[in-house]
């Protein structure tokens, strides 16, 4: 998500058109792009509100590479310059010593032309941004940071799957993922419907295919399931309203509404969402749409936490693995800012 409020993002016939044209470079195990994958040295920065930068931090929490990958975390709002490190002592990242992200990036590339996008992940010792393509973030530190996984990390891309996971991977991203985004940012009301229509024919088809299977590859949880969870848990608090994604809430697609909820009940996935972060920010900053930057009060959060049903469908959601440890203390979502996780803790 960039820190200029979509900006840099082109519209093809009034429809937008995101800008994918993110920093290239990887962090691998054999350092092909000349970072290698070495613990304690690299910083993800991310943005709780952005649902790429939240795709990265559930990646990383089910993984287990608190230890390896440290985390900054920017505060929901910010100016046409950059996310900043509002929420730190000072308003500066501890381990970067910066007070916007821009800075690493403008420590690489002095003249950036580009929004200045989270997740982004940073070389900690020169200072420089190593890339934000987020895409390839989490596909990396699921198959370049291995030795560093934990013991009973999921795989979220089993071999025998990856073709599939990649296919729905693909419709999710371009329908929903990035199909609100055209909703929401649509430049003539003809665009918005053609955008509206294919977001809600593809959830039609997600729902369909939930209907008899729990996750949406095989039996347990593949990256697939993060990427169209990061949307459907900003759904209703959102994108509904904000996005004008209205012709039905989250909570009236009974499949999709259950099977959001099985994920964020499981460890991993619930406790990364601050819906405190997701509503300011939007409602805030993208002030084109929302000129008072009032933030409104609901919807109520709190039915989260109720029941699924959807293990009756069979399935494990980490496999022959196990669910992550508790989040880090440091890393913990306030309670107040994500009214059903107490209720998820004590389940």
């Amino acid at each position: 998500m960039s820190a200029t409020s979509e900006p840099t993002n082109r519209y093809i016939e009034d429809e937008f058109d995101r800008d994918m044209n993110y920093i290239p470079d990887r962090i691998t195990r054999d350092a092909r792009d000349g970072w290698p994958v070495e613990a304690g040295r690299y910083r993800l920065v991310v943005a709780r509100a952005c649902p790429w930068a939240n795709r990265a931090i559930i990646v990383r929490r089910l993984l287990g590479l608190e230890d390896a990958l440290s985390m900054g975390v920017c505060g929901p709002t910010h100016d046409w310059r950059s996310w900043t490190f509002d929420l730190d002592p000072g308003g500066v990242d501890p381990v970067l010593d910066i007070p916007r992200l821009r800075d690493a990036f403008l420590a690489r590339y002095p003249d950036y032309p580009r929004g200045i996008t989270v997740p982004a992940i940073v070389d900690v010792p020169s200072g420089k941004v190593v890339t934000n393509d987020f895409p390839w973030i989490t596909h990396d530190l699921a198959h370049e940071w291995v030795d560093h996984h934990r013991a009973g990390a999921p795989d979220l891309w089993p071999d025998d799957r990856r073709e599939e996971i990649e296919e729905v991977s693909r419709s999710v991203f371009d329908d929903v993922n990035n199909g609100v985004y055209r909703c929401g940012f649509a430049g003539k009301a003809s665009a918005y419907e053609r955008a509206y229509d294919r977001l809600f024919a593809r959830l039609d088809r997600l729902s369909q295919r939930l209907e008899t299977q729990r996750y949406l590859v095989g039996d347990t949880i593949t990256e697939a399931d993060v990427r169209l969870f990061t949307t459907l848990v900003r759904f209703d608090a959102v994108y509904h309203n904000h996005f004008k994604c209205n012709r039905s809430k989250l909570t009236e697609m009974p499949v999709l509404w259950a099977y959001a909820r099985d994920l964020f009940q499981t460890p991993g996935f619930g406790d990364t969402v601050d819906f405190d972060h997701i509503k300011r920010h939007y409602y805030e900053v993208h002030r084109d749409i929302n000129p008072t930057g009032i933030v409104p009060k609901g919807p109520d959060l709190t039915n989260w936490a109720s029941p699924h049903f959807r293990e009756q469908l069979g399935g494990e959601p980490f496999g022959d693995g196990t669910a992550p440890d508790e989040v880090p203390a440091a890393e913990q979502v306030p309670l107040a800012h994500n009214p059903a996780l107490p209720a998820v803790r004590a389940a």
